[in-house]
């Protein structure tokens, strides 16, 4: 009896994402066929066509996950403690030092390679 439901279950998830699918290539064949109309129209639609899917795709057991997910990274988010703006400068400052240092560490090899390169091929440029 499970095995029945399940399966049961997973043809219905199957037609929920045909459904959305559908909705969603709906919502872009008839905003460029209907491109006579108004761009608030068609925008208006394209949102609620967007809505309406999500609304489906929701209901279905990998929509459920996904949410769940959401709801737990938010969460998560929360927990998180952001840098001052103070600290953000101070971070940014030194980033900017160190790369500018890299620069020219990386110029001054590229120019001393270079320089020998020319003196073992004889070349000059």
């Amino acid at each position: 009896m499970s095995a029945n439901v399940e399966s049961q279950s997973g043809a219905m998830n199957s037609i929920k994402w045909v459904l959305v699918f559908t909705i969603l290539a709906g919502a872009v064949v008839g905003n460029y066929m209907l491109d006579d109309m108004s761009v608030l129209v068609r925008a208006i639609a394209v949102v609620l066509a967007i809505v309406v899917a999500g609304l489906i795709a929701g209901q279905t057991e990998k929509g459920r996950q996904f949410l769940a997910f959401s709801k737990e990274a938010r969460i998560e988010v929360r927990k998180v403690v952001w840098p001052t703006r103070q600290e953000t400068m101070h971070t940014t400052f030194i980033i900017m030092i160190a790369t500018a240092i890299m620069a020219l560490l990386l110029w001054g090899l590229d120019s001393i390679l270079f320089k020998v390169v020319g003196y073992l091929t004889s070349l000059e440029i």
